[in-house]
């Protein structure tokens, strides 16, 4: 019942830019809080933003003043603008509700984000 595509993934030098899209389930876009996680190879799947319903941000110390999150209610999209790309920023790139369990919750395939130096 619930739809999470993610897109706008690539191959990018550092420096560069790319705009990530999150087309969600109307079910799962009202929930308050939609962010964005990432997860590279041997780590973590970790947090790197979120956004609420009032429009509030939020941002990992490692992205902050690069990355911004943005969220179209027309649309049922959440994006990610992300900036200054640095190596370290290479991960699958996933969309979901901020309490998503990584064990339990549906997820879907994610897009490749891939900085080269």
């Amino acid at each position: 019942q619930v739809q999470l595509v993610e897109s706008g993934g690539g191959l990018v030098q550092a420096g560069g830019s790319l705009r990530l899209s999150c087309l969600a389930s109307g079910y799962i876009f009202r929930i308050n809080r939609m962010g964005w996680f990432r997860q590279a190879p041997g780590k973590q799947r970790e947090l790197v933003a979120f956004i609420t319903s009032s429009g509030g941000t939020n941002y990992a110390d490692s992205v902050k003043g690069r990355f911004t999150i943005s969220r179209d209610y027309a649309k049922n999209t959440v994006a990610l603008q992300m900036n200054s790309l640095k190596p370290e920023d290479t991960a699958v790139y996933y969309c979901n509700k901020v309490s998503a369990s990584v064990e339990y919750d549906y997820w879907g395939q994610g897009t490749q984000v891939t900085v080269s130096s």
